[in-house]
């Protein structure tokens, strides 16, 4: 089985995979840092040189081979539920949740974490809070579409994401406290 976490960028995946991952005895994966190590340049650069289409190749190429794997969660890139492949290879592979937040709370994530602007490119030429609440119009019905458990990320800790998802996938009783 795999876990695919997804969401829009600062809702928490790439904290809350690895505590997951440790507290089932698995292995995790960002996508897009495995993306960028294999490109050899951020996906920013990707953006540029190759464009969203050149992106999303490369990303359903690696989500293909991550979803084929067991015991592994993965934190996906929050662009990945845009591809009707994607979604289904992330529900063949095991549960995809949600990791659901505000557009407050995405858009203040984002504004503090220097390392996400510059790895990530504008998806819309707007300001972090306009781009946010733009995108999410888009996303959130294919993101709730895609989920087959959705947890709110708002206000809770990485730890606290954790435990949720172990406890509603009925996953690892007596390894709640590992997180």
């Amino acid at each position: 089985m795999v876990i695919t976490l997804i969401g829009y960028r600062g809702c928490g995946k790439s904290s809350v995979a690895p505590l997951l991952a440790t507290s089932l005895g698995w292995d995790y994966v960002d996508s897009d840092s495995l993306i960028e190590q294999a490109a050899g340049c951020s996906i920013r650069q990707i953006f540029e040189t190759e464009g969203e289409t050149g992106f999303r190749a490369r990303e359903t190429d690696v989500l293909r081979s991550l979803l084929s794997g067991r015991n592994l969660v993965i934190a996906a890139g929050g662009g990945a539920i845009l591809s009707d492949v994607n979604r289904k290879m992330m529900r063949d592979a095991g549960p995809v949740v949600w990791m659901q937040a505000s557009n407050e709370t995405l858009a203040s994530r984002i504004s503090g974490d220097a390392s996400t602007i510059q790895r990530r490119p504008s998806l819309t030429g707007q300001s972090v809070t306009e781009e946010v609440a733009a995108v999410m119009e888009i996303r959130r019905p294919v993101y709730q579409a895609a989920a087959s458990l959705v947890v709110n990320a708002d206000h809770q800790s990485p730890q606290d994401v954790s435990r949720e998802i172990i406890e509603k996938l009925n996953l690892g009783s007596g390894q709640e406290g590992a997180v």
